[in-house]
């Protein structure tokens, strides 16, 4: 099983503009049924900030997270990278998913 450390050391890596799943970065760490540690991780990274927590979201594109940055601030953030979001929800998710298994090969 993956700790945070590792973990935050996939999302730093995430590039500006893209986002990843909380599942992809289990399944690169090679926990595939660690999504749910990978949320927690993400919930404890607030105040830091080198870990963009704004870049993961669910595997549909879904902003599952945003309640814990505090009003819109997730998708603000996302915007501000050149996202769009709908209903809370990244259009076009798979043209911005970043896969950490492909991309950090």
């Amino acid at each position: 099983m993956a700790d945070f450390d590792a973990i935050y050391q996939v999302v730093s890596l995430i590039p500006s503009g893209r986002v990843t799943s909380y599942g992809a970065i289990a399944g690169y760490l090679g926990s595939k049924g660690g999504a749910r540690l990978v949320g927690w991780a993400m919930n404890a990274s607030h105040g830091q900030a080198s870990i963009p927590a704004h870049r993961v979201v669910n595997r549909n594109g879904v902003l599952t997270g945003k309640n814990f940055f505090g009003g819109n601030r997730m998708q603000e953030l996302l915007e501000a990278e050149g996202l769009t979001i709908q209903n809370d929800q990244i259009q076009n998710f798979h043209s911005h998913f970043w896969d950490p298994s492909i991309e950090l090969l």
